[in-house]
């Protein structure tokens, strides 16, 4: 029996999996680090810190699942996507701590080049929105913060990457400096039609070539394991996508028009649109899904998100003390058969797409006397599914396809009412996977391809698991109605 190793590195902790090739887990380790602030809107990570986490994550569940470490047949990694850092290549030694994704420090250097007129083109070129969200003007940040670092960059002395980037040059001890094209399509220095490095954008960013990493697919060997803890030297490590898109590729979402939706703090929403670049009129991003070795073409997908989907739950149980358990929303909303005309529009962080209204706040309106705890749960829960069935409106309208399933993971998947009601609300069937943390699990795919453990999409979808399907039961009219009802609501958020 061969085993896959999934190492998934998140913005708060790694988590890695082992698999065998019938998807039987047989070991699994989560590491946390800690988050630095070192300024208001700064964040970042110790790049030693995620190393660490990532070795002991790895001896942990090497540890639980008792394998042969003979039988490791890949190594595949999913990862926080825009989070930055340089590296010397010698050394392997971190120049400075990783800027984070969330990190807001460029916000300036973005706005400067939108009044300069640059933005349509940017968008043009790599699919994506000028903001420093994206790797780009972290990258041109770090490399003007030190007097030496542009020009150790442009001799290839130093080394700039994604999380991706980093943990395979430390798994392959310095043999390898490559990522995937889905993490490099959220650089922000992509050309994302011909999958290239684009002269403009480096030009635009000041960026040496000499410092980025080799564009490779998302399914081959880049390189195997060489003195890595807990881990056997020549382990080939085989498979890399950003997370979002490892959790496209882990729910088997293979067909043009097939869409998934993670559930987490937010809601992230990838649908495929096959072979096709897809360009949207509605503020959502285009970026690449994966590309299936070096001679496959790039699969290409349209992504929205909403900034809050959990953290909603949260705040009715932290901040209203409505209950003690996320968990326990659903049994509370249960006790109303619906929302009794009570809306709650989860804009605490402003509305992304497909609205992009960062002054929106969060609103919560149509109370009446009769109004109940129970009433305030279910608005949130319909909320969080009303939001998403915003995106992929959007979606269907700058894609031209109609949805062909939606799949469905992260935390609150597991809730039955939130499924049921976005299954009504969207008119589409909604899959529910066996297994949950589907960005590990399309890490692990993607590398059980590149090193052969499934030879295709075929084996991949023979061995991938449905737990639950949900049905829409909601009338037309019914439908039509709430939604007017949540679009009055989100027009006076």
């Amino acid at each position: 029996m061969r085993h896959v190793i999934a190492i998934d590195q998140g913005t708060t902790g790694t988590t890695v999996l082992i698999l065998d090739e019938g998807l039987t887990l047989v070991g699994r380790k989560n590491v946390e680090f800690p988050q630095i602030f070192p300024k208001p809107g700064w964040v970042e990570h110790d790049p030693e810190q995620i190393w660490k986490s990532v070795c002991l994550a790895l001896e942990g569940a090497m540890s639980e699942a008792k394998i042969d470490p003979k039988s490791l047949a890949a190594i595949g990694i999913t990862n926080q996507r825009e989070t930055s850092l340089l590296w010397d290549r010698k050394t392997l030694r971190p120049e400075r701590n990783a800027i984070v994704w969330q990190d807001r420090r460029t916000a300036d250097a973005c706005a400067r080049l939108k009044a300069e007129g640059h933005e349509e083109e940017v968008r043009a070129r790599t699919g994506l929105v000028l903001d420093p969200y994206f790797s780009g003007s972290k990258l041109q940040w770090m490399l003007d913060e030190a007097p030496d670092r542009r020009k150790r960059a442009a001799a290839g002395e130093l080394c700039f990457g994604t999380i991706d980037s980093y943990l395979v040059a430390r798994l392959s001890g310095g043999a390898a400096h490559i990522t995937d094209v889905s993490n490099a399509s959220r650089t922000m220095l992509l050309r994302l039609h011909s999958l290239t490095w684009d002269p403009y954008l480096l030009d635009l960013f000041d960026v040496p070539v000499k410092c980025l990493p080799a564009l490779k697919s998302s399914s081959e060997i880049y390189a195997e394991t060489k003195g890595v803890p807990g881990i056997p030297d020549g382990v080939p490590i085989a498979g890399i996508a950003g997370d979002q898109q490892a959790a496209l590729f882990g729910q088997a979402c293979f067909e043009p028009g097939s869409a998934k939706c993670t559930y987490g703090t937010g809601a992230f929403i990838l649908m495929n649109t096959g072979s096709a670049v897809p360009s949207s009129e509605s503020g959502l991003l285009s970026t690449v899904a994966w590309q299936l070795g070096p001679d496959a073409p790039g699969t290409y997908a349209l992504e929205g998100s909403a900034f809050i989907a959990g953290a909603a739950v949260q705040w009715l149980r932290d901040g209203l003390g409505l209950f003690q358990a996320a968990a326990e929303i659903e049994e509370l909303a249960a006790q109303v058969e619906d929302a009794g005309g009570v809306e709650l529009v989860p804009a605490f962080a402003g509305l992304g797409a497909p609205h992009w209204r960062p002054e929106a706040r969060g609103l919560l309106c149509g109370l009446t006397r009769g109004t109940t705890k129970a009433h305030v749960a279910r608005a949130a829960l319909e909320g969080i599914a009303l939001q998403n069935c915003d995106i992929v409106s959007a979606m269907k309208s700058d894609s031209g396809q109609a949805l062909r399933s939606f799949k469905v993971d992260g935390g609150a998947a597991a809730n039955n009412l939130l499924m049921q009601f976005q299954a009504d609300i969207l008119n589409v069937e909604i899959v529910r996977p066996k297994m949950l943390e589907t960005t590990a699990l399309g890490a692990a795919f993607l590398a059980g391809l590149g090193a052969g453990v499934w030879k295709d999409k075929a084996e991949v979808k023979a061995v991938w698991c449905e737990d639950r399907r949900f049905a829409p039961s909601m009338s037309e009219d019914d439908r039509r109605a709430r939604l007017a009802s949540w679009n009055a609501a989100v027009a006076k958020a």
